[in-house]
């Protein structure tokens, strides 16, 4: 039998799970909480610029309900609602995997805020499984923005190769691999582990 020796690139880079959450433009977000309202910041995430928010939202699919869904700041010029796999199949929506922005040709979704509902006519994805990259990084790996490459994680039991993972560079970027929950869960990894770009296998 032959055997499959991985080549490796170096350095690791540093993993954040991502949970179901929510981006809001400011016009969704006031109809939700009020006229006027501002994002309440509670933790700094790993992207520079971006938090968590002491705000929740309820997400009403046509097969049930998820209640207290984090929103991510800052507001965005079009809302959007990632979820898992697992997510979907409670709330009865189809979401297509796809990248953060790219909302054509996907389901919407009703969202409940303390001050009022919206229906979302797009915007529900499965987030595609990603690295955030500076360019100088994207250089020594030797990828470029959009590239798909695969990456290795070592965990004791669950080791194993996620393909197709796209490559987002951009100088407002952190090193940093992000997978959903559903991912996250499969491979036994949990925020700040190490993953490694395969370079060959």
């Amino acid at each position: 039998m032959e055997v499959c020796i991985l080549q490796l690139k170096e350095p690791g880079i540093v993993v954040g799970v991502s949970n179901r959450h929510v981006h809001l433009s400011q016009e969704d977000l006031e109809r939700l909480f009020g006229k006027g309202y501002k994002l309440t910041p509670t933790k700094d995430l790993g992207q520079p610029g971006q938090f968590a928010c002491e705000e929740r939202v309820d997400l009403i699919g046509p097969k049930g309900i998820i209640e207290n869904v984090r929103i991510l700041g800052p507001v965005r010029k079009n809302s959007q609602v990632e979820i898992s796999r697992t997510d979907s199949f409670k709330l009865g929506v189809e979401a297509p995997v796809r990248d953060s922005g790219d909302v054509e040709g996907t389901p919407g979704i009703k969202i409940k805020g303390p001050k009022g509902e919206i229906e979302l006519e797009k915007g529900v994805m499965i987030a595609k499984r990603h690295i955030h990259m500076l360019p100088t990084q994207a250089e020594h790996y030797g990828v470029k923005d959009k590239d798909l490459v695969s990456v290795y994680c070592d965990k004791e039991g669950r080791r194993l190769i996620f393909q197709d993972v796209l490559v987002r560079v951009s100088e407002k970027y952190a090193l940093e691999f992000h997978v959903d929950t559903d991912e996250a869960n499969a491979a036994l990894l949990n925020n700040g582990d190490y993953v490694k770009i395969v370079e060959k296998f």
